[in-house]
Order: C-alpha cells, then sequence, then structure tokens
C-alpha cells in the first residue's frame, strides 16, 4: 500500500476518514478467512528519494522515509484494531518499544493465530523501495499473491491521466513489465517475483470495496505472471 494513498487531497499528511476506510475494508477481508499482511509505504510524511534531491545524503534520506513507513504502520494497526483484529506490526528497524522486530518465523506465527501483520521499514537498508520490501516480504512468508493497491484501477501503456484514451491492461506476464518499462514496480521488485513465480495483482484501493472484490476473485485491476498473457 503506498504512503501517498492515506494523504487523499491535501497530499501530506494522514487523512483519517482514508484510514478508517482503508482499516474497514482489510478487516472485512480478514473475516472471509485468509491471512493477510500489508507492506506500507511513507510518501505521505517523507521519500527517500525526495530528500535526497534536497541535498541530504540517499541513504540517510532512505532511512528517514523508513522512519515515515513506521509512523503510518502504528497509524494503521490503530485503526485496524478498532475494528476488533488483532494486529501486530514488525519493523526491519529495531524499535521495541513501538513494534516487534522482524524476524520471518515470528511473522508466520502470528499469520496463523490468524493476526494481521504490518511489515514496518521496509527492508531495512537503503537503496531498496517500499515495492521491493514488499516482494521480499511476501516471498519469505510464502505468500499465494502479492496485492499492490494504488490509486488507479491497474496497469495502463501510458499515464491514463495525460492519455484518457490508454488501454488499461487485464494481464501481464513480468517480462512484459520489464521490456516495455511499464511503472507497475520497479525492476528489482518485479525480478523478485518473478523468480520466485510470485503474482502481481494492481488495483485501486480508492474504491471502497475493491480490496474485496480482488479476495474473492472479481476480474479487477491487472495480473502479472508468469507464461503467456
Amino acid at each position: 500500500m503506498s504512503g501517498e494513498a492515506l494523504a487523499g487531497p491535501g497530499g501530506y499528511g494522514i487523512d483519517d476518514s482514508i484510514l478508517q476506510a482503508f482499516a474497514r475494508e482489510i478487516s472485512e477481508v480478514h473475516s472471509l478467512g485468509g491471512e493477510i499482511a500489508v507492506v506500507i509505504g511513507g510518501g505521505n510524511i517523507f521519500r527517500g528519494m525526495s530528500g535526497a534531491t534536497l541535498g541530504i545524503e540517499r541513504a540517510t534520506a532512505d532511512y528517514m522515509g523508513m522512519l515515515a513507513t513506521i509512523m503510518n504502520s502504528l497509524a494503521l494497526q490503530a485503526a485496524i484494531e478498532r475494528t476488533g483484529v488483532q494486529t501486530r506490526v514488525l519493523s526491519a528497524l529495531e524499535m521495541k518499544e513501538v513494534a516487534e522486530p522482524y524476524i520471518r518465523r515470528r511473522a508466520t506465527r502470528h499469520l496463523e493465530k490468524k493476526r494481521i501483520v504490518i511489515f514496518a521499514a521496509g527492508t531495512g537498508n537503503p537503496f531498496f523501495t517500499t515495492d521491493t520490501a514488499a516482494s521480499l516480504r511476501a516471498v519469505e512468508i510464502g505468500a499465494d499473491v502479492l496485492i499492490k493497491a494504488t490509486k488507479v484501477d491497474g496497469v495502463y501503456e501510458a499515464d491514463p491521466v495525460l492519455h484518457p484514451d490508454a488501454k488499461r491492461y487485464t494481464e501481464l506476464t513480468y517480462l512484459d513489465v520489464l521490456s516495455q518499462k511499464l511503472k507497475v514496480m520497479d525492476s528489482t521488485a518485479i525480478s523478485l517475483c518473478m523468480d520466485n513465480q510470485l503474482p502481481v495483482l494492481v488495483f485501486n484501493m480508492l474504491v471502497p470495496g475493491n480490496l474485496r472484490r480482488v479476495m474473492v476473485g472479481e476480474d479487477i485491476g491487472t495480473i502479472v505472471r508468469g507464461g503467456a498473457p
């Protein structure tokens, strides 16, 4: 889940109505019986790449971005737990006062106990995106699918805002994404998914009910996986 999605029309910070809506949708899907882990970005507060353009050393800027993801994770945890669902935040940066340290077996144990797990602080290393962190954590816990919640309803051949007639893809292969340089995820994240045959589903999280539609198999968004589309 992108951090920017939490900002709402204000473009910065956390919009409480959007936060609560996301929490309700995640809790509703959890009630269907699935195991859910969430990776959330921090772009609504601070982006490492943006910080680097301000003259902050890239590694330092990336660590600042990781701290922003922890803030978002704690906010999402509080919102989800208000719906009555147990949630755990596991951070790749050690911050024991507010989150558990990330340990893969601990994460899978929480999932087995039907808790929603939120992975914070990316991979814990600079120069890696939230997309790569999501791909890595999904592979580590043996996820069936990586769902990328965005502000658009799938992957397009061109920016649909600038090109209203742009075609939306319903299905793509990993190689399609890499060869056409489609803006699904960065190449490191897509390559990791391809190497481990982890499907990626891209959809619009801002449409109420879309997360549930995805989980019950409705044909929305764009699926990226191996083989010919």
